[in-house]
């Protein structure tokens, strides 16, 4: 119910106040309303490019993929893929074997050299030590723009291609 007013000032006031409300929720839901579509897009490209993307990562408008370490494999083997290999690991890690094509950007310095990654277009792989980083760096590109990352599950410890060469030389 209405609150009563002494004053018609009293009751203006009230209406402004109530307007600037609504005036931050309206600019709230634009901001979400831009997000979602930049995912949707991004989604689209995806789908049109030929990418495999679950109902559940549709329906729950994830903003970036997990890739299984087989799935990556078959990505980073396929010559007709083009992407690119981020790597985000610690500077201290040295990884089995060096991937040459990755970018290397440890994840303590990504801040300040995430901008090095010019093109927003192009897939991107992520890796990382054992995944947990290369988790943080998807999610700091998708809100700076770049809705085409996938994070490579497991990082390197369960990179198949190292795994492979491990089962061959056994």
């Amino acid at each position: 119910m209405a609150k009563k007013f002494k004053n018609i000032f009293a009751q203006l006031q009230a209406f402004e106040k109530h307007i600037e409300d609504l005036e931050g929720q309206i600019l709230s839901l634009q901001q979400e309303l831009e997000r979602v579509i930049l995912v949707e897009r991004a989604n689209l490209i995806r789908v049109k490019n030929g990418e495999e993307l679950s109902d559940d990562y549709i329906y729950q408008g994830r903003k970036y993929h997990d890739l299984s370490p087989e799935k990556a494999w078959k990505l980073y083997s396929d010559p007709d893929y083009n992407f690119i290999l981020l790597d985000v690991s610690a500077s201290d890690f040295s990884p089995p074997r060096q991937l040459p094509e990755a970018v290397r950007i440890p994840w303590d310095d990504f801040p300040e050299r995430f901008f090095e990654i010019t093109d927003k277009t192009t897939p991107i792989m992520v890796i990382s030590e054992d995944g947990t980083q290369s988790v943080l760096a998807c999610e700091f590109l998708v809100k700076r723009g770049y809705y085409n990352c996938s994070n490579v599950s497991g990082g390197y410890k369960f990179w198949k291609g190292f795994r492979l060469a491990e089962a061959r030389t056994a």
